[in-house]
């Protein structure tokens, strides 16, 4: 028998990593739309919706060494479980504006809890790890992005408030599910191709090198929304 060790695997080239997250989110993206909307009705259906988000959360958490998030969204996704299995369980849109408020709220008070005075904007502790030569100008212009997608955050969250408030649930799935990711990507889009313009001082960074800085940071998932 050959105990000899076997050898490693190549590793899996960033931009197949990309495309393949890319690929489970649009999936996710179009099996929540479809439970929210089409699927018979069941309590379940809410559990098929948040506990993907609750899982990755928890992993996610608990990789980067942040325990008591890991826990909550553990606890969560229990409590979100045993709801569900109740005679009267609660009402699947009610969770549903709950994720989606949340999960902006979440970020917004992530991003501009970072504009305080004395704190270093969270947009800008990411660039410094992507571009060697950062100037006081970068600073100055990473801050101030830091401050547009708290802004976007907040406003999301309110518009879905609005939305579930005012319009058919119907027209608030398609704002959720579909019109949030893709401003998300046109902000994003529109950032980095503007940046370069206004400021052609920065080094040319793709998506990829952003994400390899985060992984060998060890800082939150949360910050490389956006870089």
């Amino acid at each position: 028998m050959d105990l000899r060790r076997r050898p490693a695997l190549p590793p899996i080239p960033m931009p197949v990593r990309i495309l393949a997250v890319l690929a489970l989110a649009l999936s996710y993206t179009a099996a929540s739309h479809w439970l929210m909307t089409a699927a018979p009705a069941s309590p379940w259906n809410a559990v098929g919706v948040l506990a993907p988000m609750l899982l990755a959360v928890a992993c996610g958490a608990w990789r980067g060494g942040q325990r008591p998030l890991a826990l909550l969204a553990a606890l969560s996704l229990a409590a979100l479980c045993g709801q569900a299995s109740l005679r009267t369980p609660l009402s699947d849109r009610l969770l549903y504006l709950a994720q989606h408020v949340g999960i902006n709220l979440f970020l917004a008070v992530g991003f501009g809890g970072t504009l305080r005075a004395g704190h270093e904007a969270l947009i800008t502790q990411l660039a410094r790890r992507v571009h060697r030569n950062f100037t006081p100008a970068m600073a100055a212009y990473t801050r101030r992005l830091t401050g547009i997608w708290t802004l976007y955050f907040v406003a999301t969250a309110l518009l879905s408030l609005g939305l579930y408030a005012f319009a058919p649930f119907e027209a608030w799935a398609v704002f959720a599910n579909v019109l949030t990711p893709l401003a998300v990507a046109v902000l994003f889009g529109g950032e980095y191709w503007l940046r370069y313009r206004l400021h052609p001082e920065f080094e040319r960074a793709s998506l990829a090198d952003a994400i390899r800085s985060y992984m060998h940071s060890g800082k939150p998932a949360q910050h490389d929304t956006v870089q």
